[in-house]
């Protein structure tokens, strides 16, 4: 047995597999229902119903898909170079620190060097300083890929822990609220800063626009622009790349720039629209997320949306779930994990197909 590539991969086959690698998840998943003794039918049904079902099931769905949809852009943006960003996790909290560190109140009000500017120039400054404080972080992960070849995987990863130690000292230290009860939490944004609400009584704020926007404008940089078109030639081979006299390191150090800068961005919006301080539980993991999204997605900026939601009514519904049907709410994580395995089997498949050889003939 053996696999042999494709001549061409229809776009039809591209567009099936996701859908095809979803129903699989939801086959093999259904066994786990079954194992934890619930009805399948009815288990699904209260996951739809949960995510799905309602105006304050949409609401929670797209709030928490806002973050995803920026992890998994950023996680998109790497990896169609070929940079292996698994760092968005530690990414997003630094840029939620430096969105905390430029706009949090300081007795009450604005810090002393910015009682003089403008809210809205106040505004971009903390959304700046949140997406620059991602960069950077990946950005040196990206310099130490492409001078000195160090994995970017070990490199990004490592650095997720050594971020979550530093957001705990800040918040035990110099940036903790004295009013929180001693609980770990920054000082609060100032009001003027958050984001606004999209719609009345939720917590779907205008957070959700600017991720869609910015997917538009990747798809269009990806599609359009010289830029993507050298991502796409360095993530697909960057040996060829270089040959044909593409900047091999700067396409991946830009991509570096703005890969850490939607993470740290991812930041910035879940303090500015959802809680409006830190903590060290702001985030369930949104950026190991974005890793998942960005694969069911095939790298698609446009896709990333869809598989955003997905994923957030999987986790929203499996709350509803778990009370209803007493299935562990624990089976949204595997049916995330499923769904990634699926995905990569299921885009496999459509690159290579199997070939069987008859015994004793060697390939």
């Amino acid at each position: 047995m053996r696999l042999e590539a494709r001549t061409s991969v229809s776009r039809m086959a591209m567009l099936a597999a996701p859908i095809v690698a979803i129903l699989a998840t939801l086959l093999i998943c259904a066994l786990l229902v079954r194992w934890a003794g619930a009805p399948v039918g009815r288990a699904y049904a209260l996951l739809l119903e949960g995510g799905f079902g309602s105006r304050f099931a949409w609401s929670e769905t797209l709030t928490r898909a806002t973050p995803l949809i920026l992890t998994g852009l950023s996680v998109a943006v790497a990896f169609r170079a070929r940079l292996f960003n698994i760092g968005a996790e530690g990414q997003l909290y630094l840029g939620a620190l430096a969105a905390v560190a430029v706009g949090g109140q300081v007795d009450g009000a604005v810090a002393p060097w910015a009682q003089q500017l403008p809210m809205g120039l106040l505004f971009v400054l903390m959304v700046v300083a949140g997406m620059l404080a991602g960069a950077m972080l990946l950005l040196g992960a990206a310099w130490l890929k492409t001078r000195l070849g160090v994995d970017e995987v070990v490199t990004t990863l490592l650095a997720n822990f050594i971020v979550l130690l530093f957001v705990s000292m800040m918040l035990d230290g110099p940036m903790k609220d004295a009013t929180a009860m001693g609980w770990p939490q920054s000082v609060a944004l100032v009001p003027e800063l958050e984001l606004a609400r999209l719609v009345e009584r939720s917590r779907v704020h205008s957070g959700l626009l600017l991720a869609c926007a910015l997917a538009v404008m990747l798809w269009a940089v990806n599609r359009f622009t010289v830029f993507g078109l050298q991502m796409r030639a360095v993530g697909a081979n960057a040996r060829a790349a270089a040959f044909a006299g593409m900047p091999v390191r700067s396409v991946t150090m830009w991509a570096a720039l703005l890969s850490g800068g939607l993470a740290g961005l991812a930041g910035v919006v879940e303090v500015a629209g959802r809680t409006s301080y830190l903590t060290l539980d702001i985030s369930p993991g949104y950026g190991y997320a974005g890793v998942v999204i960005a694969m069911l997605a095939g790298l698609h900026p446009l896709g990333v949306v869809a598989a955003s939601v997905f994923v957030a009514g999987v986790l929203v519904g499996a709350d509803g779930m778990s009370r209803a049907a007493g299935v562990p709410n624990s089976i949204a994580d595997v049916i995330v994990a499923v769904a990634l395995l699926a995905m990569l089997v299921a885009t496999m498949l459509t690159r290579y197909r199997i070939r069987l050889d008859a015994p004793g003939k060697v390939a």
